[in-house]
């Protein structure tokens, strides 16, 4: 059975050493994400290239306006790495009041990563669903979007796979009935595992890389297919996402085999 974990944030564990080399004992595939851009390069020096671990290019909402200086260094370190986030846009209530800054830096975002040839771009969208896909809808070469938490309405989710889009789901996630009503509209064979470690709890306990599988036994429920199905299923749709992200030749062995 393969572990996947499609966003997780590596160096903030309090010992992402530890956490790395656990995860590479296990096999797991992780897209590490990062918020910063200045956090890449040391995220990226956590695990060896031949590991199951890539590391992408991020700038978190949260802190977008606040580190809207790092663009110039986004760009530069772009042509690194297949994989952007965590990136997107935060409508919450203390965030609110920046979202047309936020809008104005995801779409510099999505612009360099549309020069560059496209890249897999893992989103954040909490309180801004409709707006995140506004904003996807204004740059189609941009990539392949994962919206990762998403739990907007049925018609935002018909509307995201229209674009393309992937969903990443953990077990948090599905801990909520408005995440597991979200979950029950995507296609299935748009679902990808995440933790959203170590932010992401079950239980009230961190949750670990190779814990994302731990969706199995809800989706067998939402889906109404044995667990065997579910494993088979989520497999599958890593294995076309890969062949689907955008291919480019920038000179270094990051994909994932």
């Amino acid at each position: 059975m393969a572990l996947i974990d499609l966003h997780c944030h590596l160096d903030l564990y309090p010992d992402p050493e530890g956490v790395v080399a656990e995860a590479v004992e296990r096999g797991v595939y992780i897209l590490s994400v990062t918020t910063t851009p200045s956090a890449f390069k040391g995220t990226r020096k956590l695990a060896s290239p031949s590991s199951r671990i890539r590391t992408s290019l991020g700038l978190h909402p949260e802190i977008a306006s606040a580190r809207e200086h790092e663009l110039a260094l986004f760009e530069s370190l772009l042509p690194q790495t297949d994989y952007v986030g965590e990136v997107g846009l935060d409508g919450s209530r203390p965030r609110r009041i920046s979202l047309d800054r936020q809008a104005s830096i995801l779409m510099e975002i999505l612009i360099l990563c549309a020069r560059a040839g496209g890249r897999t771009i893992t989103l954040h969208s909490r309180g801004a669903e409709k707006l995140v896909l506004d904003v996807l809808e204004t740059e189609p070469l941009a990539g392949l979007p994962i919206l990762h938490w998403f739990t907007g309405t049925k018609r935002q989710i018909d509307r995201a796979v229209e674009r393309g889009c992937w969903f990443s789901v953990g077990p948090a996630m599905l801990s909520s009935e408005r995440g597991r009503k979200a979950v029950a509209t995507m296609p299935m064979e748009r679902v990808l595992p995440e933790t959203d470690g170590p932010f992401g709890e079950a239980n009230g306990i961190t949750l670990m890389p190779w814990q994302a599988m731990d969706i199995v036994p809800e989706l067998s429920r939402l889906w109404r297919m044995n667990m065997t199905e579910v494993y088979r299923q989520i497999a599958n749709n890593f294995v076309f996402l890969l062949g689907a992200a955008p291919r480019y030749d920038h000179g270094s062995s990051i994909r994932w085999s």
